[in-house]
């Protein structure tokens, strides 16, 4: 059932609307936050409105940091993990042990009216956990980001994931591609809940190590952006760690043009797809033709056990 759709108004600053039973107050609506594309914050959170019902499976349940940009994409930004006070009493948390003591709790985004609030707080991109609320340890997936060195060009991006597309076919998994809206490529995994964290780092970094070694022209390790090499693609498995977090499906990024991540096909990958392709003013259009190429990411059939790479 298709839920009734919410219209941000353009004419004021600061409205409450009822959305789902649920009052949400959204404030300085008419603020810029793309001057240069007359985009503004509540064109922000209209698009994530209109794009709920497909980014909402993919965000529901889990840890969501926060990264708060109150001036805009170009303005200063800060992160943000324990859930602000005061908040509504409807959104929910989810409390995670950081050790010594320290327990963060996590807003977790699992309706519209949720959504609106993270939005309205200045959020732009969205960055959850891996892993799900009830087992923060067991992550449902595993990524690696393709970000581009000094003197590379996104072509190298490409053609660096269809290798890692290509090691990961062989090993019987099904990859899916998207754009990280940003300057490179994220390439996902689906898998069976059970490996810790810690087990699927170990997995991504061996694999990262390989494929590195085999193309030392192409790929590179090196995290130290100074000592990185020139004209190489950062094959990131480091991000699989324990609490770390990237851009999530359909996230805007604060970037000039207001782009996207943005799921693709591995044919419009090879067909040359680009970054700047797939932005806030078109994308809603894209899953209206399109809908949800990641679907398959949170399908039950279809998951990579990666307990059989770990024999005991």
């Amino acid at each position: 059932m298709t839920p009734d759709p919410i219209t941000i108004p353009v004419n004021v600053d600061n409205v409450t609307l009822k959305v789902e039973g649920r009052d949400v107050r959204l404030t300085n609506l008419r603020k810029l936050f793309w001057p240069a594309l007359k985009i503004t914050k509540g064109g922000l959170i209209q698009y994530y409105a209109d794009i709920a019902p497909v980014l909402l499976p993919h965000i529901r349940d889990r840890a969501m940091v926060m990264r708060r940009y109150p001036n805009g994409a170009a303005g200063a930004s800060f992160f943000m993990k324990e859930a602000p006070t005061p908040r509504p009493a409807w959104i929910r948390t989810c409390a995670i042990d950081h050790g010594a003591g320290k327990v963060v709790n996590f807003p977790v985004i699992d309706d519209r009216p949720s959504l609106l609030w993270l939005i309205n707080l200045g959020c732009i991109d969205l960055n959850q956990w891996y892993a799900r609320c009830d087992d923060v340890d067991r992550p449902d997936y595993l990524h690696f980001d393709l970000d581009p060195s000094e003197g590379a060009s996104f072509d190298q991006v490409r053609e660096c994931s269809e290798i890692v597309r290509a090691a990961l076919t062989t090993l019987g998994m099904k990859p899916f591609v998207k754009t990280s809206g940003s300057r490179g490529l994220h390439v996902y995994v689906p898998i069976v809940r059970g490996p810790t964290q810690d087990v699927v780092l170990t997995f991504a970094k061996t694999l990262a190590g390989e494929l590195t070694a085999r193309n030392p022209r192409l790929m590179t390790l090196e995290y130290r952006i100074a000592s990185r090499p020139r004209g190489r693609v950062l094959v990131d498995y480091k991000q699989n760690a324990w609490g770390q977090t990237l851009a999530s499906i359909y996230s805007v990024r604060p970037r000039p043009l207001a782009t996207v991540s943005t799921p693709l096909t591995w044919a419009e990958v090879a067909k040359g797809a680009r970054i700047e392709d797939f932005r806030l003013d078109n994308v809603r259009e894209r899953i209206a033709d399109v809908g949800d190429l990641w679907k398959g990411l949170l399908a039950v059939r279809g998951r990579t056990n990666l307990e059989k790479y770990f024999p005991k």
